[in-house]
């Protein structure tokens, strides 16, 4: 069978979300078929570096078009079709909402992250609006042969938002990099505290600073919490409408014991996630969540919000807190660093806990579906 994947989210330079999914995602999914032929299809004007995949059954087809030529023409001119660029598959997957276009007689499965923009349209620019406006997502949804939602969450949102049948979409779980699960040398974190200057004890929050993630929610507990000895490290790229967050920082009592460190390397961020005392996620919304169970992986106590798919991500292993209330956090994070044996029930909680998703797992159930898309 010849499988067609859309890896254009690959040609970025620094991975997270989409990116991430897809990397990892494909790197389980080529370690467990070595039947199948995969063709990788990316489009830029101009070079990009692609990960390297080896497998003798896989290939890049990358072509040069204008972006903005090509995603407008698929739009609007229902041209160029991207299976027939391809020489023709037999599915072609979709890793997230993208300008595509494919043929009628190609069987498309979709994986859907999560419905953030229609469900809080107002955490986005007017470009993210328009661009979503532009991929028409319900109208993909229904292009679709099937759709892989990444939580019930998310497969729920489909249901009751774009009136999705409940039988066209399966739910497969994220997985958890096995980086994360592996012993750090104290060398390794040493280089990293050195690295980040990370001299005292620290809760971390690690993702994109976007309104979403609700980290002014954080900075204003971490203004109130009863601990004036440790510190807040954010670490995350600048997304979208994340000057707010510079403005409550300068405007902080404790300003001088929050450092942001931008964009973290892959390599370091288990070292950075095993260092923290505490991690906190206090997002509004979330698909999944994977930075709380790639914490919990870590050994690390996890506090996150009682809302959307966080409730299946992370379960009973962590501390569940409404994300709209400053003091509800603040007494959260009180009671973690406060009482050693409940933050280390926690840790131990988490750490059993986030070894039920692997890659693997969710490689396995994808490799079902795309099977059963053929018969």
């Amino acid at each position: 069978m010849k499988i067609g994947i859309d890896v254009r989210c690959l040609m970025e330079k620094h991975y997270s979300g989409i990116s991430e999914y897809t990397y990892n995602l494909l790197k389980s999914l080529l370690t467990i078929d070595q039947q199948n032929q995969y063709l990788l299809f990316y489009n830029s004007s101009k070079p990009v570096e692609m990960p390297e995949f080896n497998n003798p059954n896989v290939s890049y087809r990358g072509f040069s078009y204008p972006n903005r030529v090509f995603n407008l023409a698929m739009r609007f001119l229902k041209k160029p079709k991207i299976d027939e660029l391809l020489g023709g598959v037999d599915v072609f997957i979709t890793p997230s909402f993208l300008f595509s276009n494919l043929s009628d007689n190609c069987r498309q499965i979709l994986i859907v992250h999560d419905l953030s923009f229609e469900l809080y349209p107002n955490f986005f620019t007017a470009k993210k609006k328009l661009w979503h406006r532009l991929i028409n997502p319900r109208a993909m949804t229904r292009r679709a042969d099937e759709i892989i939602a990444i939580s019930e969450n998310t497969k729920a949102d489909l249901v009751q938002i774009y009136q999705v049948p409940s039988t066209k979409v399966k739910v497969v779980y994220n997985g958890i990099n096995q980086i994360f699960f592996q012993p750090i040398a104290a060398s390794q974190l040493d280089k990293v505290k050195a690295k980040y200057k990370l001299h005292n004890p620290f809760i971390l929050y690690l993702g994109n600073l976007e309104p979403r993630k609700n980290v002014a929610t954080l900075l204003k507990a971490f203004e109130k919490i009863s601990n004036q000895s440790i510190d807040l490290v954010i670490a995350g790229s600048q997304a979208w409408k994340y000057q707010n967050l510079y403005k409550i920082w300068e405007q902080s009592a404790v300003r001088e014991r929050i450092k942001f460190l931008g964009y973290v390397d892959d390599p370091d961020r288990p070292a950075l996630y095993a260092l923290a005392k505490l991690f906190v996620y206090p997002s509004i919304y979330e698909g999944f969540g994977l930075p709380p169970l790639e914490a919990m992986a870590c050994g690390t106590p996890v506090i996150t919000s009682f809302n959307s798919a966080l409730i299946e991500s992370v379960g009973d292993a962590g501390l569940l807190i409404d994300p709209h209330n400053v003091n509800d956090l603040v007494s959260a994070i009180n009671n973690i660093l406060t009482d050693e044996d409940f933050r280390n029930r926690l840790a131990t909680q988490g750490l059993s806990y986030s070894k039920n998703f692997t890659w693997e797992k969710a490689a396995m159930a994808i490799q079902e579906i795309i099977n059963r898309s053929n018969l």
